[in-house]
């Protein structure tokens, strides 16, 4: 299902492009909040040191809300399709972002927090799986995705931070806008609508269904992108399209005739007995686990980064475990620390994932990552110690630096794992919808139990204890990761009945495609050699069969 350049498997670049504009919305709807939400917080009328309290479970409401609409979406998605479900949770996210920004109270902006949350990654995920089912090129589509985390990640951040209260920081240019004294925190929300605009029309013109069961139907959406783009197309205007979401580059006839085309049968909804198997429910509580202290982290880190310095004396000071104090910092600033990580990252992100999943492996990358995350969380707080400015911002660099890595490969390689562990891809759209729904609960549990305990641990000089916190769940967080056995990809033989169609298209574990065109009777005289054929296809490596060179005038013969 990929197309191929010189006999190898090439990934399907302009779809992935598209979803990677989809994805960015995640990032940017999570993390723009981050530089601000503690001053935001503030302005609602809210006690300094129950500031991280309150971030941390506007941060859990919204990752509840992704948690409880997550399993309902990838059963949608599996339905309607996933074009659709994701548009709709594109457009939803966009309205909500407005009234984010134009929040007056702290019980507005949780709500319109909890409206935000939705259930769109996990189906870009099932999306990315079934555009690249080849196992070579698996590490690079699965990079992409959080590769745009990372991207979004730079940009939510930076301008969340730049735009945050334009009139008390620009008051040159936004000073005499009365809109903007009254909504502070507006500006920076506005600005991702024009984000998110873009990637709604993106996908509704660009973006090709993956679903098996809705891929051949009629998309008005297409139909107007292909008419506004016809123009720039010169003279190389295609007749024929091939049916299926590969690149608009490798398209070509696929189909001899209108009467040719497969039937596709709509699947049964997949039992929980064929989502939940022994190595499924192994990678999603590793995927919660991942997600719990990892995002939990990336929300109390702004916070702490805002709490007041402390300079250590007799009095509030008892090392190695009593100490207070955070950075200081405010928005703007904040805001940089975390575009130079976000920048970092992306760099780490194109460059070192592939080359460390091809040459050490994806379950090898993943272990290590695992045992990194515990050392970064508990040697954060210390920071602060440090009384040199240069010294002390280089040693919080440095350890989200490393963070930023092993995320940078934990991530994507449980996303791997996790999809290669599915028993067929009928039931991708709904193991996602559990993947999101667990993960949302471990990202709301996280920030709001890391929260409350930083609150309680400032409250008596402890500034040591969220993040210590957070490095034992993470050494719990990596047990699971050693029972992991590395799967061979879902089934694709049970997903449809095209392969009692005369004609077939075939797509094998490494991206090798065949066509069986035009076969008459005289082409397949032995019934046995077109079951063995059939038999062949449906085995192998996540039952893709390899079919080699067919003779028209001999006998069809399939091999593995």
């Amino acid at each position: 299902m990929v197309s191929r350049k010189n006999g190898r498997p090439k990934l399907p670049t302009q779809q992935l492009a598209i979803l990677a504009i989809a994805r960015f919305a995640e990032p940017l709807a999570l993390t723009s909040v981050f530089p601000y939400l503690p001053e935001m917080i503030r302005s609602f009328g809210v006690e300094h040191n129950e500031v991280a309290r309150w971030a941390g479970f506007t941060g859990a409401v919204f990752s509840i809300c992704q948690s409880i609409t997550a399993v309902p979406w990838g059963r949608a998605s599996d339905k309607f399709g996933r074009k659709p479900v994701i548009l709709f949770g594109l457009a939803s996210t966009m309205c909500c972002f407005v009234l984010w920004g134009m929040s007056t109270s702290l019980a507005m902006a949780i709500t319109v927090r909890a409206i935000m949350g939705g259930g769109n990654v996990g189906i870009i995920r099932t999306m990315v799986a079934e555009l690249v089912p080849e196992r070579e090129l698996q590490p690079q589509a699965f990079s992409i995705m959080p590769l745009v985390w990372s991207i979004g990640s730079v940009f939510g951040p930076a301008f969340g931070g730049f735009f945050a209260q334009p009139a008390k920081h620009y008051p040159g240019v936004f000073g005499n806008i009365e809109f903007f004294k009254t909504y502070p925190f507006a500006l920076p929300n506005l600005i991702a609508c024009v984000v998110f605009f873009i990637s709604f029309m993106t996908g509704l013109l660009f973006l090709r269904e993956t679903l098996e069961t809705k891929r051949h139907k009629p998309d008005w959406g297409l139909a107007l992108g292909e008419k506004l783009t016809r123009p720039f197309q010169g003279f190389k205007e295609r007749k024929h399209r091939r049916r299926s979401f590969v690149d608009d580059e490798a398209s070509a006839p696929l189909l001899a005739s209108q009467s040719s085309k497969p039937t596709i049968v709509d699947a049964p909804r997949p039992s929980m007995k064929e989502i939940f198997t022994n190595q499924t429910i192994v990678n999603l509580v590793s995927y919660t686990f991942l997600a719990l202290h990892s995002v939990a982290y990336d929300q109390v880190l702004p916070v702490f980064l805002n709490y007041p310095r402390q300079v250590p004396d007799e009095t509030n000071t008892r090392l190695p475990f009593q100490f207070s104090g955070g950075f200081g910092l405010e928005s703007n600033k904040i805001g940089t620390i975390y575009t130079i990580y976000g920048i970092t990252c992306g760099i780490i992100q194109f460059f070192l994932f592939p080359v460390l999943c091809a040459r050490f492996g994806v379950l090898n990358c993943f272990k290590v990552a695992t045992m990194v995350f515990p050392l970064v969380y508990l040697l954060t707080p210390y920071t602060a110690l440090i009384q040199d400015d240069f010294l002390r911002f280089a040693a919080l660099l440095g350890l989200m630096f490393v963070k930023g890595v092993v995320v940078i490969v934990g991530f994507p390689c449980t996303t791997i794992m996790l999809t290669n562990s599915a028993s067929s891809v009928r039931i991708l759209g709904t193991l996602n919808g559990f993947a999101t729904a667990f993960s949302g609960i471990g990202r709301a549990v996280g920030p709001a139990v890391a929260g409350a305990v930083f609150s309680l641990g400032v409250q008596r000089g402890y500034m040591i204890a969220p993040w210590w916190l957070l490095g034992g769940i993470s050494v719990l967080g990596a047990i699971p990761a050693w029972y992991i056995v590395e799967g061979d990809g879902p089934m694709r033989s049970q997903d449809t009945d095209s392969e009692d169609e005369e004609e077939d298209t075939l797509v094998s574990s490494n991206g090798d495609v065949a066509v069986l065109e035009g076969m008459s009777e005289s082409c397949i005289s032995d019934s046995d050699d077109e079951a063995e054929s059939r038999s062949l296809a449906a085995r192998g490596n996540g039952g893709l069969a390899k079919y080699g060179t067919m003779d028209s005038k001999k006998t069809a013969k399939a091999r593995n």
